[in-house]
């Protein structure tokens, strides 16, 4: 069994991972640079929302096996988790990748082994990886080992996720790849799938290109049955019926680490042949903008120029707190430009982070024309709203997630709209 274990990046997946494999009788220290962060958990707090995770990190702190600092300690095998988004042109930022590697340098030591979990463009650990740690002067392949093993996990299910699910690994030779298997082998349930490290960043990369390009297929089905007056949601479950077909549902946009991120490492390594892959891209990002016009023009019909939205759901996904990518933020940055006042509620979402927060649903819906459901958290789903129902100004309501029980909001007066279906 490993003897010590060092895992750079504590956020949305480094966090579960370290408590994981320190709940498996793992010594594990936590890295990150984000003191707050790690003031919080050395005190047993979350600075993220991840079901299960607080009982689980009370288990890990007081089980003695592990700790957290802002710098990386000696350890047998390192892990690297940490962000790999994208600057303003589209184009990977591999900036925190190359910092975290430069950080364990000085203690990395002969027969280590080093895993980058991040979501990277492929020939990354090739190209930035390896040669900083060929800078300690360990011969890589024979007195240093590395590997990718991408997470494959969804936030709000990690734990299940992290032990169910299969795995690839890719090591950059047969004894890096041995290795890491032997590693995840204390939980992962999954089977192990072993290849080389360029294609497993590969493969990860395309596993969320495929997602997203499938959504945008679902995003263009519902803007034509908008404009035929077919309810989109409709149309495409009675399509997933045949047995060959599998199609998404459309939203007001993707956000996400992953799905709004990794199809442009694609088309950034090859511009001239991701054209599919582009478009698709550019058709989900253009999802918040067509949001906002599909408001306006539905309070427009009822004569209003200057109205207030209640924005329900700030958080990328149903159920979670982060709001990573979220095409909520760029959704009411439309409005804005289109005249529209904005408050926004989420009930997941803490701390005060744009000036428009409220605190509770009534004081969101407070003098608001409508109300636009962004975000399928399940307190969105069983909202009764006959308890908040005459605090609105105009009763209309716009579901972009398909997500409320439609009926009761009929029953108080409501006009039910959805993204995908120009019905109400």
């Amino acid at each position: 069994m490993t003897k010590k274990l060092c895992v750079v990046g504590l956020g949305y997946i480094g966090l579960p991972t370290a408590v994981m494999f320190a709940n498996h009788g793992v010594r594990v220290h936590g890295v990150d640079i984000n003191e707050t962060a790690i003031s919080m958990i050395q005190n047993k707090q979350l600075h993220i929302e991840e079901e299960g995770l607080q009982e689980r990190l009370n288990v890990a702190v007081d089980s003695g096996n592990f700790t957290a600092s802002t710098t990386p300690e000696e350890a047998d095998i390192f892990i690297i988790a940490v962000p790999s988004p994208i600057n303003d042109d589209k184009t990977a930022n591999l900036d925190y990748v190359r910092a975290a590697t430069k950080s364990i340098a000085p203690y990395v030591k002969k027969g280590n082994l080093v895993i980058l979990e991040s979501t990277v463009p492929p020939r990354t650990v090739e190209d930035v990886m390896i040669p900083v740690l060929e800078e300690t002067n360990l011969h890589i392949g024979n007195e240093l080992y590395i590997s990718h093993s991408p997470e494959r996990v969804i936030p709000g299910r990690v734990f299940e996720e992290l032990t169910n699910n299969d795995r690839i690994v890719g090591g950059i030779n047969d004894e890096s790849s041995r290795l890491t298997v032997e590693l995840y082998e204390i939980f992962v349930k999954g089977t192990l799938h072993v290849t080389d490290a360029t294609t497993a960043e590969l493969v990860k990369v395309i596993e969320n290109t495929y997602r997203d390009v499938n959504i945008a297929f679902a995003n263009e089905l519902a803007k034509i049955s908008e404009n035929l007056g077919v309810n989109a949601w409709e149309a495409i479950k009675l399509a997933n019926y045949h047995p060959r077909v599998n199609i998404h549902f459309p939203g007001p946009g993707v956000g996400g680490h992953c799905i709004a991120v990794d199809p442009w490492f694609l088309a950034e390594l090859e511009p001239d042949l991701a054209k599919l892959i582009t478009l698709a891209r550019q058709t989900n990002d253009g999802m918040p903008q067509h949001t906002a016009k599909r408001v306006k023009d539905i309070i427009s019909q009822q004569g209003i120029q200057h109205g207030r939205v209640a924005v329900f759901g700030l958080a990328f996904k149903g159920n979670i707190d982060d709001m990573r990518e979220s095409p909520s933020l760029e959704v009411i940055h439309h409005l804005r430009e289109l005249g529209l006042d904005c408050s926004a509620y989420d009930p997941h979402i803490k701390e005060n982070k744009l000036d428009i927060q409220t605190q509770s649903i009534e004081e969101a819906v407070e003098h608001a024309d409508i109300i636009l459901i962004l975000t399928d958290h399940n307190e969105f789903k069983a909202i009764q709203p006959d308890l908040f129902a005459e605090r609105l100004r105009t009763k209309i309501i716009l579901d972009t997630k398909n997500c409320i029980q439609e009926q009761a909001w009929k029953d108080q007066g409501f006009d039910v709209y959805r993204l995908g279906d120009s019905k109400n």
